[in-house]
This record gives structure tokens, sequence and C-alpha cells, in this order.
């Protein structure tokens, strides 16, 4: 997801109401979320869609990635040569 442009990705929600299909349109093309404040301070994040289902991806992967850190640091991990074989096994039909 690309970052937020703050001149022209934050808007209120008086303004967001008031234009809700160009900001849709806006989020569409640039790939940027946007905000919606009220009173000042941030209350919803609007999004393109693909652009958020790739970011759910990319924050699984860094989850899997920390628990197998912690995994390793446990002392639970194999080595790289037993993890070879396991793999291999699998492959072997």
């Amino acid at each position: 997801m690309n970052r937020i442009n703050p001149t022209e990705d934050i808007q209120s929600l008086s303004d967001f109401r008031a234009g809700v299909s160009t900001f849709i349109q806006q989020v569409n093309d640039t790939k940027r979320p946007l905000v919606i404040t009220q009173h000042g301070k941030g209350v919803a994040i609007l999004a393109d869609v693909n652009e958020f289902e790739a970011m759910q991806l990319r924050l699984e992967l860094l989850e899997d990635l920390y628990r197998a850190d912690a995994q390793i640091d446990e002392g639970l991990g194999l080595s790289h040569d037993d993890a070879k074989v396991f793999v291999l096994k699998g492959l072997s039909l």
C-alpha cells in the first residue's frame, strides 16, 4: 500500500460525505488509503480492496516469520540437513 500524502489523503467526515464517489475514485487511482477525520481526529480509513488484501498477505507473512524466529529461539527448529531430508521425503511420491 502506498504511503499517505497528507495534503490529499486526509479528509474530514463532512467533506467525505459530500464527495464519496470522488474519494473512492481517488483511492482506486492512487492506491493510497484515505484517512477520514471527525473533530480533527482520525476515525476511519478507506483503502483500495486489492491493496488491502496485499497488505493482509504481507502481515500474515511477517507474523509467520516472527513465529518461526521465536520457535528457533526456543530450540524448536530443524537443522538445514534435517529440513532438507524432510522436504525431499515429502516430494518423493
